[in-house]
């Protein structure tokens, strides 16, 4: 999966919003305000392309058990956050856009319900 489809595919999503609140090179994917998704662009550029995901703890750290391109947030919260590594192939796209979907899920169940709902 190349940065366009990564872009689309978080975007295409219900309330989510792009930015870079933190410098010009660390995408910053939200959904009503809460991140749910990081890429750092100048990484990606020199091909260390990885994406963080929010993740509930548990699956986290199966996740890690399973997969040496899953390990804990690089800069985040080591317990709610991985790093997932897109180099070695051992991820594919379908699995990818799962991680995203939980990530984008564990934060829109941290939500009010009133925040919630206004994403139907």
């Amino acid at each position: 999966m190349n940065i366009d489809q990564l872009r689309d595919y978080c975007l295409n999503k219900k309330g989510v919003t792009e930015d870079f609140p933190f410098d010009e090179h660390t995408l910053v994917f939200k959904v009503l305000g809460k991140m749910f998704a990081l890429i750092g662009l100048e990484k990606w550029e020199v091909g260390d392309r990885f994406i963080n995901l929010k993740c509930d703890p548990d699956y986290a750290e199966e996740l890690r058990a399973e997969y040496d391109s899953i390990y804990p947030g690089y800069h985040m919260s080591k317990v709610h956050w991985n790093s997932v590594s897109l180099n070695s192939g051992e991820i594919s796209p379908k699995f990818l856009m799962e991680l995203i979907d939980h990530s984008y899920d564990m934060v829109v169940k941290g939500m009010t319900k009133k925040m919630r709902d206004s994403l139907e």
